[in-house]
């Protein structure tokens, strides 16, 4: 069925371009020259720079709260130019995922559902001319900008069976510490770490009735806390944020200045003593 005007399903955009240069304007100024009543939201553009991993996850976190038909268009790709595939995939939830086959689409296209996908290979959905260093204007805009007129899935490229995973790693539940590492630092200096509700509540299940904290790095123990209100300005600790991963934050304050924070620093959930 093809898109009409009006149909209620936008175009949502995230990318690491960030809002100083030119680059998020231009691709949606492709996205209006070949669809011009499509609606464009950007979900966001302050991804950190080539953080594959960020993205993924601010995607994973994002899709499911958008119209059922949404077309996804996702670039954070520092492959670009590269063997690295372009890709588009129809999703069983319904919405559609256009972007670098790096990683970056396949935690929400496992939550999603992957139907089909498609390696962006047809000429006639892309710009004539094809830069080495920006496929989000030259390749994904466009596709994404047919996809929402109605132009299907197939007539992109030719069909593929599987698309590259992104490996986040797991926590490792241990003898009476629960380990994972912070994977997210958001605008706010909170510490995303990749310690899922899920696990946090079988490693707590072990210790009924005892106290848990959350070690960082070389830093004190944290309290574990429903919302920031519940310490004083200033003091560091740990709750779950609506990602619904543990998080280390600083209340009023930036816990990645505190504890001098990048992707990778341990954190670990233990038995108070």
């Amino acid at each position: 069925m093809r898109s009409q005007p009006g149909r209620p399903y936008p175009i949502a955009l995230l990318t690491d371009f960030g809002y100083r240069d030119h680059y998020v304007g231009v691709m949606k100024g492709v996205i209006a020259t070949i669809a011009p009543q499509a609606p464009l939201l950007d979900i966001t553009h302050g991804i950190p720079p080539q953080s594959v991993m960020a993205g993924a996850i601010a995607l994973r976190e994002s899709w499911r709260y958008f119209p059922r038909r949404t077309v996804f268009l996702a670039v954070v790709d520092p492959g670009v130019g590269t063997a690295r595939r372009a890709i588009a995939i129809e999703t069983v939830a319904g919405c559609r995922l256009v972007g670098p086959d790096n990683g970056l689409l396949f935690p929400a296209a496992q939550a999603a559902g992957i139907a089909r996908i498609v390696e962006l290979t047809t000429p006639r959905y892309r710009l004539p001319q094809l830069s080495s260093t920006f496929h989000g204007r030259d390749l994904f805009a466009p596709a994404a900008a047919y996809l929402w007129k109605g132009t299907r899935l197939a007539a992109l490229g030719r069909t593929i069976g599987k698309i590259a995973p992104l490996e986040m790693v797991a926590p490792e539940l241990a003898k009476d510490e629960l380990r994972g590492e912070v994977i997210y630092l958001d605008g706010y200096g909170n510490l995303v770490t990749n310690i899922d509700r899920a696990s946090f509540s079988r490693f707590a299940a072990r210790f009924s009735g005892r106290g848990l904290s959350v070690k960082i790095a070389a830093g004190a123990s944290l309290p574990i806390r429903e919302t920031y209100s519940e310490v004083p300005k200033g003091a560091p600790l740990a709750t779950f944020g609506s990602f619904e991963l543990l998080e280390v934050a600083v209340r009023d304050d930036s816990a990645a200045r505190r504890f001098a924070a990048q992707p990778g620093m341990p954190v670990k959930v233990h038995v108070c003593r």
